[in-house]
């Protein structure tokens, strides 16, 4: 009697339990505020900062202008990744290395999200805002920004676990 072990038919990943389809669209929507905020600051809406803060730190007008709006069509982009772990539609062929990117991307997430609270506190930061009023609309802007870190490792967390359930399991023949 020989033990041999089969390969098991390629398995199919388990829908997204809909907390985690909910926090993927929650990371996609915390983006939104301070994207708009940046156009708004692109395109000369006052934001909070004197035409010469503008001029000086961000070069708006100038190439600044394509520097905001590329960063925040970057940042929603970005945040559209983790609606790839809970599509039901669409089957990643790559899993494995989709998982270890997304692993990647939450501890980048959260790295930056506690470099942004120390930028945040800095007095440099606080100086360039004219008023309080100011301080406080940039403030709700970019305060969901802070939940996309944990957001998106509950979502990893869950591809990570739907992946690993299916991963075929050696049989005895």
């Amino acid at each position: 009697m020989s033990i041999a072990t089969v390969p098991a038919p390629a398995s199919v990943l388990a829908p997204a339990p809909r907390w985690a389809r909910r926090c993927a669209h929650a990371v996609a929507l915390c983006a939104v505020p301070s994207g708009l905020w940046r156009v708004a600051m692109a395109f000369g809406v006052y934001v909070g900062y004197s035409d010469r803060v503008l001029r000086e730190e961000f070069a708006i007008p100038g190439w600044g202008i394509a520097y905001v709006l590329g960063l925040s069509l970057l940042t929603e982009v970005a945040a559209l990744l983790p609606l790839l772990l809970v599509s039901e539609r669409r089957r990643v062929r790559h899993s494995r290395a989709l998982a270890a990117l997304a692993w990647s991307a939450s501890a980048a997430l959260m790295l930056g999200a506690i470099w942004q609270l120390v930028v945040a506190c800095t007095v440099q930061s606080q100086t360039l805002m004219t008023s309080e009023t100011a301080e406080a609309v940039w403030a709700v802007a970019f305060a969901p920004l802070f939940a996309i870190p944990v957001l998106m490792t509950a979502v990893t967390w869950s591809y990570a676990q739907r992946l690993r359930a299916a991963e075929p399991r050696d049989r005895v023949a």
